[in-house]
């Protein structure tokens, strides 16, 4: 794989404004765990090795669980995560693969429930966020360093 010229070289006023996104995220009151464990799941579901790689990372210098860093793919499968977690990993993944079926009505509403409207509406800007980061990565054929 050859290294294309990353994005930022070629338009830094677009690129500017996903920084902004993530500077919004980063004052918009959403947990630093929650958004770790969202840019997890999103990079895995997109493929994107270099966001996952730093994410993870990130995530283990926040002191987040390493069990719970190997789990997070299979989520569903362990006793791990909160209801909030599996709420907000719900949501990750439906909102990372809107294409296949859209939200459903059943996963926003249980996010809701659980989350308050006000909080899931910054979860989905989280999940809106890594995911158009992880297309630039990938786009630019970044890799994990």
């Amino acid at each position: 794989m050859s290294k294309r010229n990353p994005s930022n070289t070629i338009d830094p006023g677009n690129y500017n404004a996903i920084k902004h996104l993530e500077k919004v995220m980063s004052e918009s009151g959403l947990d630093k765990l929650h958004y770790k464990l969202i840019k997890i799941r999103a990079s895995q579901i997109n493929g994107c090795a270099y966001c996952l790689n730093m994410h993870i990372r990130e995530a283990l210098k926040l002191g987040m669980n390493d069990q719970k860093l190997h789990l997070v793919s299979v989520w569903r499968e362990t006793q791990l995560f909160t209801e909030e977690e599996k709420a907000i990993l719900a949501l990750t993944e439906e909102v990372t693969l809107i294409a296949n079926h859209g939200v459903s009505d059943k996963v926003y509403d249980n996010a809701v429930e659980i989350l308050g409207k006000a909080y899931t509406n910054i979860v989905i800007l989280g999940i809106i966020t890594i995911n158009a980061w992880n297309r630039i990565a990938i786009t630019d054929q970044l890799l994990p360093n």
